[in-house]
């Protein structure tokens, strides 16, 4: 649960803490309002508990992770005034220091896999928000609720794994105080246009001490405390930041991937071969069944005119697919990397076709009409 106190560091969500509530993604998309539980609706659902699998938690850095805690320094991490992080590292964890405030990673980031591990006191005290009360922030914005759920009560969209008065989680996987827990995380930072109007809202998966609490997610603004605040477009990349709520949460093994985006094809690689036009005599030839593998029992495709151009059909996909000409023996598909090539014998008889896909060739062998 946050604090205004606590959320001093966190620039992005004080600047707007005077604005309305954010639209959400289907308020963007189709301009209905989406109906939503107030914040900590007491009387919202409580998450069913699932119990996580016992034995120690197992998850090193991959090669390509950029570690943001080992176990030895602070070194990664900073106040948000730009100052040395004010938390104490004892035991391989580092621990949230009453009072100090938050800490963030020096490092800005986007699209990413996260992995922390976090235990709250034990012998644990307190009941509601006031019993091991921490958070993560991807981006600095949005709130990964940490929190001592274990036979607790508390407002549902405020339990451990919640996105924070948002989104419960969809399980309370909670380990008992003082034990490990672990979170993984998958999310993608919102998209902007140039003139910073909101295109695609971030989205969060958390996977719960192994056991799935978001599922793809669409926060419908930054996380924040009695107030849903709007996206405003403040950089594509920000720290990931532990919230110092008073409680000496301890954290351990923090390692993330930054994600590529998906890359886009040019124009010059959508470009297509020139189509050309066959007349129907010369693509009837074509026509008839062939085998997809040498034996005699093989599944067959079956070639036909339709038109002005051919199509396959296939047993396992009996919708046709369309073949445009682009020579008299060579046959494109518009919409996969694929290209059949009729192959004649010394008479001149269609006998097979070369079936190219991806960086796969089949010999397929006529076998009649």
């Amino acid at each position: 649960m946050p604090g205004f106190s606590r959320r001093s560091g966190l620039a992005c969500l004080l600047a707007t803490s005077g604005l309305l509530a954010g639209l959400a993604a289907q308020e963007i998309r189709s301009g209905t309002t989406p109906l939503r539980w107030k914040q900590h609706d007491i009387r919202r659902p409580r998450p069913p508990v699932v119990e996580p699998a016992a034995g120690p938690i197992e998850a090193r850095p991959p090669r390509d992770a950029v570690v943001l805690f080992d176990g030895s320094n602070l070194d990664a991490w900073k106040s948000p005034d730009g100052g040395p992080a004010r938390w104490k590292v004892a035991d391989q964890a580092m621990e949230a220091v009453p009072g100090a405030g938050p800490i963030e990673t020096r490092r800005r980031f986007g699209d990413l896999q996260l992995h922390l591990e976090w235990a709250t006191p034990s012998p644990a005290h307190g009941k509601g928000q006031d019993r091991g009360n921490s958070g993560v922030f991807l981006m600095g914005q949005f709130e990964i609720q940490v929190l001592d759920s274990y036979q607790a009560d508390t407002y549902a969209d405020g339990q451990a794994g919640a996105i924070y008065g948002q989104y419960p989680p969809l399980a309370n996987a909670s380990r008992p105080p003082g034990e490990w827990q672990s979170y993984d995380i998958a999310f993608r930072r919102p998209r902007f246009d140039a003139a910073g109007k909101l295109l695609e809202p971030a989205r969060v998966t958390v996977f719960h001490n192994g056991i799935l609490v978001q599922n793809n997610e669409e926060p419908f603004g930054p996380t924040s405390w009695l107030k849903w605040l709007p996206y405003e477009h403040a950089g594509d990349r920000g720290p990931i930041a532990l919230q110092d709520h008073d409680h000496p949460v301890r954290y351990r093994n923090i390692w993330l991937r930054e994600l590529p985006e998906r890359p886009a094809p040019t124009a010059e690689i959508l470009a297509r071969p020139k189509v050309i036009g066959l007349p129907a005599a010369i693509l009837d030839q074509y026509a008839g069944q062939y085998l997809l593998d040498p034996k005699p029992s093989a599944p067959k495709a079956t070639i036909a005119r339709e038109g002005d151009h051919l199509t396959v059909s296939f047993p396992f996909r009996p919708e046709p697919l369309t073949l445009e000409a682009i020579s008299e023996t060579e046959f494109d598909m518009p919409d996969t990397y694929g290209r059949f090539s009729f192959l004649k014998d010394a008479n001149g008889r269609v006998s097979g076709v070369v079936f190219r896909i991806g960086d796969s060739e089949r010999n397929l062998k006529r076998i009649g009409p």
